[in-house]
């Protein structure tokens, strides 16, 4: 990943501070495609499991390099005994939490955590990426004290994270809905969470680190919990006819809306172009269209007000919801998508890598300080 110098930005906005094959965003047009594909087309015709193979290698699978990740993907889900105990053992906790723990104590059991090889790093992301959904949906079936239900071989990965979670095999609507999510979800270029993951690979540390540093960067607020503010906020307002009085309200007092507003995109994210279209669908399949009604009316009255679009967390709260996902779920769910972005670019920072060390603008006092002795000093 090399540096490229340019003038400093509040928050590096507007900083090219890397080079990567992965993903591409205009924010200006609305563009968002990962390895060339626009994100409507592969949200219109492809699987999950085929975007985790595009984003690690490139090019789309064929049949039999599709069935092969599957296969993978399927049989590498078990995670060591001494870190279901310790899910079990804390039910209390913020799943958020749970999971960035949990990702780090895997390194302690993977059989290959000290080989750095191309092979084995390969190797531990598709394990990262088959274990990541058995933590999150096993961590809310033992604090709900039931038992973990193990990966089902005859399911595709959006099917069997549901099946883990509920215990019910979804239909085809709900599983398709919620592969279309995790697309969507899936990579989104140089963000916090994948940035502090490379800067962390960039030291030739481990993929588990990596990964574990990118989990801390997704657990902020201002990264990935926004649609938990929104499925609150939504829950809150309880009435399509109390959307427009409630955004008022909030815009009055200069609180912000959650889930309007982007660093990039100065038009629709067109993320939430789809998922709009999965809020009304689901809710009105799942008798939760008034939330749907709801993020409809605060949308419009947010863009008539402050001209802000929705972004990716606005409609994706609406969604989970319907998709019966507790609302301290939505951020870990997140990260299970998003773990095949952050494992292809750690992937892509070990093959051509340079540690990632910018320069500050130094705004503090000049060199040559006067030294004033301790009895001095006021």
């Amino acid at each position: 990943m090399s540096s490229t110098t340019t003038t400093s930005g509040a928050g590096l906005e507007g900083v090219i501070a890397g080079e990567s094959e992965i993903c591409y965003i205009d924010g200006y047009e609305g563009i968002l495609s990962y390895r060339g594909y626009n994100i409507h087309t592969l949200a219109e015709k492809a699987t999950f499991e085929e975007v985790i193979y595009l984003l690690w290698n490139g090019v789309l699978p064929n049949q039999s390099q599709l069935a092969e990740l599957k296969r993978q993907l399927s049989s590498s889900g078990s995670i060591a005994p001494q870190v279901v105990e310790f899910l079990r053992s804390n039910p209390k906790a913020l799943p958020m939490d749970v999971l960035r723990t949990a990702v780090s104590m895997l390194s302690l059991y993977d059989p290959q955590s000290r080989d750095m090889s191309p092979e084995a790093n390969t190797a531990k992301a598709v394990r990262l990426m088959a274990q990541t959904p058995v933590i999150v949906a096993g961590y809310e079936r033992l604090r709900s004290g039931k038992e973990l239900i193990p990966t089902d071989p005859s399911l595709g990965f959006a099917a069997n994270f549901l099946n883990m979670l509920t215990g019910h095999k979804p239909d085809d609507v709900m599983e398709r809905a919620f592969d279309v999510a995790l697309i969507l979800h899936a990579d989104h270029e140089l963000n916090a969470s994948t940035f502090a993951a490379r800067v962390t690979a960039a030291t030739l540390s481990d993929i588990h680190s990596a990964i574990t540093s990118a989990i801390g960067a997704l657990k902020g607020p201002l990264h990935g919990g926004a649609n938990e503010d929104v499925i609150r906020m939504l829950l809150q307002v309880g009435d399509p006819d109390k959307a427009v009085e409630r955004v008022h309200q909030m815009l009055n007092n200069k609180v912000k809306i959650p889930g309007f507003g982007h660093r990039v995109y100065r038009t629709e994210d067109p993320r939430a172009t789809h998922l709009r279209v999965l809020s009304e669908e689901l809710g009105k399949r799942t008798g939760h269209e008034k939330l749907f009604l709801m993020s409809q009316r605060v949308e419009e009255t947010v863009k008539g007000e402050k001209k802000l679009n929705p972004n990716v967390d606005f409609y994706s709260a609406s969604t989970y919801y319907s998709l019966g996902i507790p609302i301290d779920l939505f951020t870990p769910i997140f990260a299970v998508s998003r773990m095949s972005g952050w494992t292809a670019h750690v992937l892509e920072q070990y093959r051509n890598n340079r540690l990632i060390r910018p320069r500050a603008e130094y705004k503090g006092n000049p060199d040559g300080m006067k030294w004033i002795p301790m009895a001095e000093r006021q």
